[in-house]
């Protein structure tokens, strides 16, 4: 069975460590199933994931940032997402274009439709099965994801821990306003240890699988 799921959220929300925990419940439930991200997800989107997340790039302008997250996404789409799907595996994203609406969208203020139009040319139409909308408040998380990347030395790819707070609650609210109009989009309440958001998580996951298995 394949199916295509995709995690949304703001930085340092848990996102990736959910992933893992769901791709572990999937397989376990005998699912063959792949983790992804984005930007990346193959070598050339990998690549350009260095550009974009590289503090020193602090000067992009937002139609470049666009282009270059789009471009990632089509490569990955093409390479990996695809693919996987035609070879009835379920592939878990970290982010996918619903990240493009809301952090060029309401976070840049780039217009929607314009936006709308390039994410449907970048995918060829692909959308998430399911979504996964990992809800936090943007003063933790953000001060979640500088601790993060500091810990883990990882600064170059802190481009947008260096964003104002207002910044990231645009885009905490630009979240909760897609998920208000999109079925997809199911809001998880991020507040909480790991165990227990996790166990949140498997809970939609279980009923949406349930759903959609044969009679």
């Amino acid at each position: 069975m394949s199916l295509f799921i995709t995690f949304e959220g703001i930085e340092g929300c848990g996102k990736t460590t959910q992933l893992r925990h769901l791709r572990n419940h999937i397989q376990a439930l005998g699912y063959e199933a792949i983790a992804t991200r984005e930007p990346g997800g193959c070598p050339i989107s990998d690549t350009i994931r260095t550009l974009l997340l590289d503090p020193e790039s602090s000067a992009m302008a937002p139609s470049t940032e666009l282009l270059l997250y789009c471009a990632a996404r089509a490569q990955h789409v093409a390479e990996l997402i695809r693919p996987a799907l035609s070879e009835g595996k379920v592939v878990l994203c970290d982010r996918f274009l619903d990240a493009t609406t809301v952090y060029q969208g309401a976070g840049r203020g780039l217009d929607m439709a314009q936006l709308a139009a390039i994410n449907d040319f970048t995918t060829e139409g692909l959308r998430p099965d399911l979504t996964l909308l990992l809800d936090f408040p943007a003063e933790e998380g953000l001060a979640r994801a500088k601790a993060r990347n500091s810990s883990d030395n990882t600064e170059a790819e802190g481009r947008f821990e260096m964003e104002a707070l207002s910044f990231h609650k645009r885009i905490r609210q630009g979240y909760l306003d897609l998920a208000a109009t999109e079925e997809r989009v199911h809001i998880i309440d991020a507040l909480g240890d790991e165990e227990t958001v996790s166990a949140r998580i498997t809970a939609v996951v279980d009923r949406f699988l349930a759903r959609r298995r044969p009679a």
